[in-house]
């Protein structure tokens, strides 16, 4: 399934589909335009079922993006694969 972004709920974003490599730059996209809308803070990655390095990165990206808007973002729900290798990774501070 590919990646889809539900901007639909106030205040957040509801990720869903694979987050990998093939979806990643056209989910930064959607994502950085979503997160801005109406003061979003919270990024809800429940409904993804598939996320390597590239969907890890466009999480950090939309995060960074963020908060150079002087905007904090919290991350819910991140699929255990994310987290394991955000920790493989030493970024999981980056996320908290």
């Amino acid at each position: 399934m590919p990646v889809q972004v539900d901007d639909g709920t106030p205040g957040s974003v509801r990720v869903s589909g694979a987050l990998t490599f093939a979806s990643a730059a056209a989910a930064l996209d959607a994502l950085t335009a979503a997160v801005a809308r109406d003061g979003r803070h919270t990024l809800d990655l429940a409904g993804v079922t598939r996320t390597d390095s590239a969907g890890l990165a466009c999480v950090l990206a939309v995060l960074a993006a963020s908060a150079r808007q002087g905007r904090k973002l919290s991350v819910r729900n991140m699929p255990e694969g994310m987290h394991l290798l955000a920790s493989v990774c030493e970024v999981e501070g980056l996320l908290a």
